[in-house]
């Protein structure tokens, strides 16, 4: 009897795991678009880490606020390869001559993804949630048309923004935060520039379980994401 209801009952189920999958990516889409945050969580086997990401365009600062209150990670805009390369910018790695910069030995990639700091020229000190937001939303809006950005004329170096560059080939090659929030950027037609920041525990000083991240977005109705479900949608 087990047996033949065995294949019934397991196709069932991965239709409504496949429909389930489906919609809470779909969602994901739509809060970006409308300006809402999303959750994502990489992989236990990678950093075993969730971020918060927003699209670039929306990090008002009262994002810039949450992002710094509910996540507590470091604030970095990911942006696209192409996007990368239009505004000339290099590996952190690569643009410093210092040895520190050689075999990060990493344990969960084979490079970083860091690129320069940056602070828009119109913002004081750079690091309040009004200057913060001001670089970020200008990264946001130079991304949909990077030709036409002349990025030292809008910006400055070192600054408080972090920037990340995604892999050429996104998730075929990389899966890391960078990688999956341009690539869901992108799904929504939106500009390849996204932010994200780490979910931190305050008391254990680690990153945020999976469940706690989960419960936190279900807390705000806010869409949760597995990295693995946006890999085998936009991967």
């Amino acid at each position: 009897m087990t047996g033949h209801h065995a294949g019934p009952r397991s196709n069932a189920n991965a239709d409504r795991g496949s429909t389930a999958t489906t919609a809470a990516i779909d969602s994901a889409l739509e809060s970006l678009r409308a300006g809402e945050p999303i959750l994502v969580h990489d992989a236990a086997d990678r950093e075993g880490e969730t971020d918060l990401i927003y699209h670039a365009d929306s990090v008002t600062p009262d994002a810039v606020a949450r992002l710094r209150n509910d996540a507590g990670g470091l604030v970095c805009v990911a942006l696209g390869h192409e996007v990368a390369e239009a505004f000339e910018l290099p590996f952190y790695g690569e643009a410093v001559d210092h040895p520190a910069t050689g075999d990060h030995e990493l344990g969960y990639d084979e490079r970083s993804s860091f690129s320069l700091t940056v602070n828009h020229r119109d913002t004081y000190t750079g690091i309040t949630d009004v200057d913060r937001s001001t670089t970020i939303q200008a990264l946001g809006e130079a991304a949909a048309n990077p030709s036409a950005t002349d990025f030292a004329a809008a910006f400055r170096v070192p600054g408080h923004v972090h920037l990340l560059r995604a892999a050429p080939e996104l998730l075929a090659q990389r899966e890391g935060h960078t990688e999956l929030g341009v690539a869901l950027a992108n799904a929504a037609g939106l500009s390849s520039a996204v932010v994200v920041c780490e979910m931190l525990d305050d008391e254990t000083g680690e990153a945020l379980t999976p469940v706690d991240a989960r419960a936190y977005a279900d807390r705000y109705d806010f869409p949760y994401l597995e990295g693995r479900d946006v890999l085998e949608r936009l991967g």
